[in-house]
C-alpha cells in the first residue's frame, strides 16, 4: 500500500520540480545576474535535476514494473504499460537532453563540432519540455482513478 501510494504521489513533484527550474529559476538567474553567472547557476540547476530526474524514473519503474505484469498477466494490458512507456521516455530525454548535450554544448563554446552552442541549446531545450509533458502526463494519470 506505501508503495502504491509513493508510485502515485512521486510524478506531481517530480513535475513541479521541473516546471520551477525551467519556469522560475532559469528566467529569474538570467533576469537578474550577468550572463556567464547566469549560465553557472543555471547549469547548477540542471545537472541536479538531471541526476533527481534518473533516480525518480528508475524507482518509479521499480514501482510501476510489477504493477503492470500483474496487469498483463490478468489480460488487462502489456507488460510495457503506458506509465512505463512515459518513464522510459523520462529516461531517454534525460541521458539525451543533458548527459549527452552538455558535452557537446561546452565544445561548440569553444567552436567544436558542427553545430552551434544556440543550436544545441534548442535541442536540448526540447529534451527538457518533452520530459515535462511525459512527467506532466504520468502524475495525470497517477492522480486518476485507482484501476
Amino acid at each position: 500500500m506505501v508503495l502504491e501510494r509513493l508510485r502515485r504521489l512521486l510524478p506531481g513533484p517530480w513535475a513541479g520540480v521541473l516546471l520551477c527550474i525551467g519556469a522560475i529559476a532559469a528566467p529569474a538567474a538570467f533576469a537578474l545576474l550577468e550572463r556567464p553567472l547566469a549560465g553557472q547557476v543555471v547549469g547548477w540547476f540542471f545537472q541536479r535535476e538531471a541526476w533527481l530526474s534518473l533516480v525518480l524514473a528508475v524507482l518509479l519503474l521499480v514501482l510501476e514494473r510489477p504493477r503492470a505484469r500483474a496487469a498483463a498477466a490478468a489480460g488487462q494490458g502489456s507488460v510495457l504499460s503506458t506509465e512505463m512507456l512515459l518513464l522510459l521516455a523520462t529516461v531517454f530525454c534525460t541521458v539525451a537532453g543533458y548527459f549527452a548535450l552538455q558535452p557537446l554544448m561546452a565544445g561548440a563554446r569553444t567552436g567544436q563540432g558542427p553545430l552551434s552552442f544556440g543550436q544545441l541549446h534548442f535541442i536540448s531545450v526540447g529534451f527538457f519540455l518533452a520530459k515535462l509533458l511525459c512527467i506532466t502526463a504520468l502524475a495525470w494519470r497517477a492522480a486518476g482513478p485507482r484501476l
